[in-house]
This record gives C-alpha cells, structure tokens and sequence, in this order.
C-alpha cells in the first residue's frame, strides 16, 4: 500500500498546490549532488533558508503547507523551521524523491527482515564471538604513533591501528579526544542536533483492519491527535498483528511525560492485548531519532567535515551515508564505505531493486496556484480587449485600409 494521499485531495486548487510542491521539491533536489550537497550551484541561498520558509514560498494553500509540514515531521522528525532547506532538499533526493520516500510499496517502508532486522547484530555477535564487547561507554579516544587507544567508562583499554566511530556526531562530545579534535570537527557536531519521536507499538489478536480490506497506515492531520502516522507492523507470516505508530517532534515534546497508552481510546477500543512505546528522545546514547539534522546555515559551512577522518579515527553512521541516510540502509552503506577507507574486508549485501516512480502527463504539466491565477488573469484580459476591439469597430471607430 502506497502513502500517496497527498493526490487524494477533493479541492482542485489544493490538487494543483500538492503536485506543485512535490514537483519543486524532486526538481530543485536535482540540483544537489549526493556525494556533496555543499556544492550545489544555489547551495548558500537554500542553506540560508528553512523549510518553513521554503514551504511558505512554493504553497499556496493551507491544506498543502499543513500537509507539507507533517511531511517534514514524518520524514526527519522535526519541525520545518528547525532544518536548512538544502540539507532537507538533499535528504529527499538522496532517498529516491518524495513519492519513493513517502511510499510503502516501492519505497521507503516497502520491506523487512523475516525473523527482525536484530538478526544482524545477532549473527555478527555469533562469528565474531568474545571480540564483540557491550555495555561499554567509550570515554577517550587517544592517538600516537601508528596505533589508537579507546578507554571505557570501566577504564577498559583497547588498542588498534584504526578506530571507526559510527554514532550520532552529537554524541561525539561524550568522547575525550587526545590529541584535540581539529576545529571544523568539533565545531560541526555541536551543531547537529537529533529529530524527536516517540515509538508506539500496540498488539492485537488478530488484523482485524486486514478483514475491513485496510492497509493498517494512517496519515493523521488532526493537532490534537498524538499520533501522525501508523504502519502495519505484522509479521510477513501474519503472526503478531500489530499496529506501529510514531509521535513526531512537538507532539513528543508535549507528551514525553505522560502515560501514552491511556491517549488512544479509539485503539483501546479494539481490545489490544499488548502495547510497547519507546521515547528515543531519552535514550542516552542516541539522544533522539531517527537521525541528527542540520538547521540552517550549517551544511553549506560545515557539511564537508562529516565523512572527513581525523588521523586514524574514521566516521560512519546514517548521517554520513550519500544514498538512504536517515535508515538502516545508510547505515549499512556508511559502514561499508568507512570499512573501504580502512582497506578491511566489505560487507557483501543483495540490493533490493528499486522500480522508477512514474508519474502522469497531469502531474507533471499542471500548473501551480499562482500559474493558472496568472493564466486566468491574461485570458480575461485578451478577451475584454478583443470585445473592446469589436465594439469600436461595429460603431465605426475603427479605421478599416
């Protein structure tokens, strides 16, 4: 099932409003490269401006800037005002575009690990044995000569060649660094803030909404609901129905001290059997979900320092990924990248093919809100001058050679 609802629209102005906001948002995201968004020719302009900002230009609708805004909450956890356009712009277009990103089937939802994505972590902990260490806080990291020694918060010393940092930037500043991180670095992750989410899981004896012919997702507009989206999180047997559901940014503000499970009596209504919530905005040591931003002004400045190493300490993480940052997929890709660049073995991962969007003549060539006023405005005025001209020349006020 496709999140597409954007086209559901019964208002013809806000149709045309919707389409002209996800066409400008895929065309100016052509204009940034992957690998360097910092060097789009309009980088500094669009650094400069938020996405409130930008959503405010491009709407002209409320319903298109409201709904332009949950996207932004949906996506990257956090308001418009609080993330630079550019940088906005290149996490759109680095995750295939906005229908891809917003998408189940053929897009960002679209699939799963039979078993958990845990499994991964499980079985590197089953190959590699001992040499796998948990519950570890590093404190310090120190570098000389050819080798790297991180201690931990148990004062346990490990040495190596290489060191591969793949957590938040923003949590770098727990780390003591020795010799002293360079400027720029340190200046960049003192500015990267973490998105706010709170999870929600609630479990039911049966996909009761399957039987009503419903996919199980939601996009929720209303300010007073808690949740602004749900996703159908059955196992791909269908054992275990349940419904997940993600409180975003200022909702999560609001509601991180308060017993959720007693918000959802529509939920409640349907009997569930189990209910899980995990506010990632408490978590230590990730500091908020699902990936750190970049707010205005930083990423043109400081962005080419997040993949830069500093001697022999590397950066990974779903931040520095050029293809899915945000999601395990950047991750992935991230790691591997920073494996490469310490010439250790990669991991070999199938890629899941990705189909092309396609879109209609319609979608693609209406015009925007302000054209078709424009477009309405010059045909009245061709016709009144050409009743005009008729006029005056059936009372003979025009000339005829």
């Amino acid at each position: 099932p496709s999140l597409n609802v954007q086209y559901r629209v019964w208002n013809p102005l806000a149709y045309l409003d919707y389409n002209h906001l996800w066409r400008t948002l895929d065309k100016m995201g052509q204009e940034i490269p992957a690998e360097a968004p910092w060097d789009a020719p309009r980088a500094a302009e669009w650094d400069r401006m938020s996405m409130q900002q930008l959503i405010d230009k491009t709407c002209w609708t409320k319903a298109a800037k409201e709904f332009a805004t949950l996207f932004v909450n949906i996506n990257v956890t956090s308001e418009p005002y609080e993330v630079s356009a550019l940088w906005f712009l290149w996490y759109v277009k680095q995750c295939g575009g906005t229908t891809r990103l917003f998408s189940v089937a053929n897009g960002d939802q679209e699939r799963k690990f039979v078993g958990g994505s845990g499994q991964i972590t499980e079985r590197i902990l089953e190959r590699l044995k001992d040499k796998v260490k948990l519950e570890r806080p590093v404190i310090r990291i120190s570098q000389s000569g050819d080798n790297v020694v991180v201690e931990t918060l148990n004062h346990e010393l490990y040495e190596g060649r290489y060191v591969i940092s793949a957590i938040p930037p923003g949590l770098t500043t727990k780390i003591h660094f020795n010799p002293e991180l360079p400027s720029k670095r340190n200046q960049l992750i003192h500015r990267l803030p973490m998105g706010s989410v709170i999870k929600c899981m609630m479990y039911y004896k049966e996909a009761f909404w399957k039987k009503m012919d419903y996919c199980g997702s939601m996009i929720i507009e209303d300010e007073e609901a808690p949740i602004s989206i749900t996703l159908d999180d059955t196992k791909p047997d269908g054992s275990v129905p349940a419904i997940m559901g993600f409180i975003l940014t200022r909702k999560a503000y609001r509601l991180a001290n308060i017993n959720l499970f007693c918000l959802f009596p529509t939920l409640l209504l349907l009997q569930p059997v189990h209910y899980e919530e995990k506010n990632w905005s408490a978590e230590q040591y990730s500091g908020g979900c699902y990936t750190a931003y970049f707010p205005p002004g930083i990423m043109a400045q400081y962005g080419r320092i997040i993949r830069q190493p500093v001697g022999r300490i590397y950066f990974a993480g779903t931040e520095t990924a050029t293809q899915w940052s945000g999601c395990m997929e950047g991750a992935v890709q991230a790691g591997e990248r920073a494996a490469r660049e310490v010439k250790i073995v990669t991991l070999r991962i199938s890629d899941v093919p990705a189909f092309p969007i396609t879109t209609t003549f319609w979608e693609r060539n209406l015009p925007s809100v302000q054209g078709l006023l424009c477009l309405l405005g010059c045909s009245s005025v061709f016709t009144s001058l050409a009743a005009v001209g008729l006029f005056a020349y059936r009372k003979g006020l025009l000339v005829q050679n």
